[in-house]
């Protein structure tokens, strides 16, 4: 891959596939743009795209370790209220 650098920009050489050219050059045309502005939105887009889905599964993930924690935190609480009922009872009967 050619790098050269070009004030705040760097001109880089991408190999593509023909047929993927093909499609790129219909898309450029349709929307009255060069290749180096298509590329370099969707280049944007593609790795905004990227990001969001990092977030999403570390959310998911984050998500997921939460109800393991709030499974147990319920579990402790049920515990706790059964014996603070129970007690309740056994010194209200005396017992």
């Amino acid at each position: 891959m050619f790098v050269a650098e070009s004030g705040a920009t760097t001109e880089i050489l991408v190999k593509l596939p023909q047929h993927l050219l093909t499609e790129l050059d219909g898309f450029v045309k349709q929307e009255n743009v060069n290749r180096s502005e298509f590329i370099y939105q969707a280049t944007k887009m593609y790795l905004r795209e990227r990001k969001k889905r990092q977030i999403r599964e570390s959310m998911r993930r984050g998500y997921m370790e939460m109800a393991k924690i709030n499974l147990r935190i319920a579990s402790e609480a049920f515990l706790a209220e059964y014996e603070a009922e129970h007690t309740v009872e056994r010194l209200v009967s005396g017992g």
